[in-house]
């Protein structure tokens, strides 16, 4: 009597269909911003200098790296002055502005700054620079998201690695079952 198993390209085809379909059906849907920071203005001219700034608006305390690009043949002056100012776009809070700190990097000019938001709302965002070469500003409005899903973030992302275990635990249950399979046919023809 022998064990006939499935296997071949007809076995890791219906594999690979289940798991597509399983990955399909148990996406979720995205709500919110979660992970690095991403592009809220691109290339926008602000007096002599071109200016992007990427962003990371959760509520509770959000990040902006403002990335300045030099007039042609120019620098950025290290008199450069960042302001990071919002507003709810309700207008239920009059707007604050946020200084922003250079950070030391090598390859270009960067300026960071932390805003509190205090809700998870539409907020316009008015960049303002300021230098004795020129000043400008730029707006834009970002829509504030949760930083995350709170404790059930740690349940999300172990989820993978829960179903990578269960499966090694199965596929050893099903090696030990084999195992015993085949002592048992040696056995019954030994005797």
């Amino acid at each position: 009597m022998r064990i006939q198993t499935q296997s071949g390209p007809r076995m890791k085809w219906r594999t690979y269909l289940v798991v597509t379909l399983l990955a399909l059906c148990t996406a979720l849907p995205a709500r919110a911003h979660l992970g690095p920071p991403y592009p809220i203005m691109q290339d926008r001219k602000i007096g002599p200098f071109t200016v992007s700034v990427w962003a990371n608006p959760d509520t509770g305390l959000g990040s902006f790296f403002v990335v300045i690009d030099p007039p042609k043949g120019g620098a950025v002056p290290s008199d450069m002055k960042v302001q990071v100012a919002v507003q709810p776009v309700s207008g239920r809070l009059p707007e604050k502005a946020y200084g922003a700190w250079r950070e030391k990097l090598r390859d270009r000019v960067e300026f960071k700054a932390d805003v509190p938001f205090d809700k998870e709302e539409e907020w316009r965002i008015r960049i303002l620079l300021t230098s004795q070469q020129g000043t400008g500003e730029a707006d834009t409005n970002v829509q504030v998201t949760p930083p995350g899903l709170g404790r059930w973030d740690l349940l999300l992302f172990a989820l993978p690695f829960v179903g990578v275990g269960v499966l090694w635990f199965k596929a050893m249950k099903t090696k030990l079952g084999r195992r015993k399979a085949a002592r048992k046919q040696t056995q019954r023809t030994a005797m």
